[in-house]
């Protein structure tokens, strides 16, 4: 799974998804790509089975490409615990995604095992997503 090796502070505020994504919108390695329609958050784990799901659709073959990382911490707190004594420990690791990102790019591979390998991809994420290739 991933995680940051190292982070300045262990616990962070759950902030916004406002607007469009500014960077990050655009195909800058590979050929194809898949990008987000909606906000959400990403965990590592989504991120992981999707990228799985690429690297079996097209037989390991091609590049592939992450361009979103998870280093927003999300705490939680233990079951049947009583209101205050602070925030909960960290459990995982999510991405913040806007509109317009950029998840993954791929090269090497026809439109046709692209367009399928993404799709496949897609059913793991949680938010909608449209494939996207240069032109």
């Amino acid at each position: 799974m991933l995680s940051p090796k190292r982070v300045k502070f262990r616990r962070v505020h759950r902030g916004n998804f406002k607007g469009m994504a500014m960077r990050g919108s655009s195909l800058a390695f590979g050929d194809f790509g898949i990008c987000s329609t909606e906000a959400g958050r990403l965990t590592a784990r989504q991120l992981e089975a999707s990228r799985i799901a690429i690297s079996r659709s097209v037989k390991r073959g091609g590049k592939l490409w992450l361009r979103v990382f998870p280093d927003l911490p999300i705490t939680k707190k233990p079951a049947e615990t009583r209101m205050g004594s602070g925030k909960g420990s960290p459990e995982l690791w999510v991405a913040r995604i806007q509109p317009g990102r950029i998840l993954f790019e791929m090269n090497g591979v026809t439109r046709e095992q692209a367009e399928q390998a993404f799709r496949l991809a897609a059913h793991k994420l949680p938010f909608k997503t449209k494939f996207v290739a240069r032109e």
